[in-house]
């Protein structure tokens, strides 16, 4: 056999161990997706907790000034919650913007991955995430609204109806802590799947 019929016989013959030279450790750029998502997911959760623990204390604050009828403490924690919806609308559209990248992402992997039912189910679980994100931002939105026409207003409905708006960022902020609980626990079981598949 000549050296140059060898040669390629051998290369030949190597190519197949090539391509899984990866070994059970699996695809490393998609492994390092998923630890940048749980690394990500992490950050999440501890914004998510202080960011409920802020709703839920100016909400603590609001009945408190509101049951002594205190009104510059009233306006304080209005100019702390105008800080705080105005943090919440850049954080969520900051999520979305993530959200969706994750969706195309998983899109992409869909098409280049032969369609697996892992890859098709991730995706799902990326469209859902971004779905909530945008439910969440619109509405945080119209939450927003609804307060800047209220601030400064000291009558009853209005301090009534400002009570409730706090209420409902204090759910929303609650429901993101527990949207942000599964999606930690769908990247976990991503990275799983991951790292067996490759």
């Amino acid at each position: 056999m000549s050296k140059s019929k060898w040669l390629l016989a051998t290369m030949a013959l190597s190519l197949p161990a090539l391509a899984h030279a990866g070994g059970p450790r699996g695809n490393n750029h998609e492994q390092s997706r998923d630890r940048q998502e749980l690394r990500q997911d992490a950050r999440e959760t501890r914004d998510d907790h202080q960011d409920l623990r802020q709703v839920e204390s100016l909400l603590s604050r609001y009945d408190s000034a509101r049951g002594r009828a205190a009104r510059r403490d009233l306006l304080q924690v209005e100019e702390d919650l105008r800080r705080y919806v105005s943090s919440e609308l850049n954080e969520t559209r900051r999520e979305l913007s993530q959200d969706k990248q994750e969706a195309r992402s998983s899109a992409r992997e869909v098409r280049h991955d032969g369609n697996r039912y892992d890859d098709r189910k991730d995706h799902r679980d990326d469209v859902r995430d971004a779905r909530q994100e945008s439910r969440a931002l619109q509405q945080t939105r119209s939450i927003s609204q609804e307060l800047n026409n209220l601030y400064g207003r000291m009558d009853s409905g209005s301090l009534s109806r400002k009570r409730m708006l706090i209420a409902d960022l204090v759910q929303l902020a609650r429901t993101e802590t527990a949207q942000n609980r599964q999606e930690t626990r769908e990247d976990r079981r991503e990275a799983r799947e991951d790292s067996r598949w490759h």
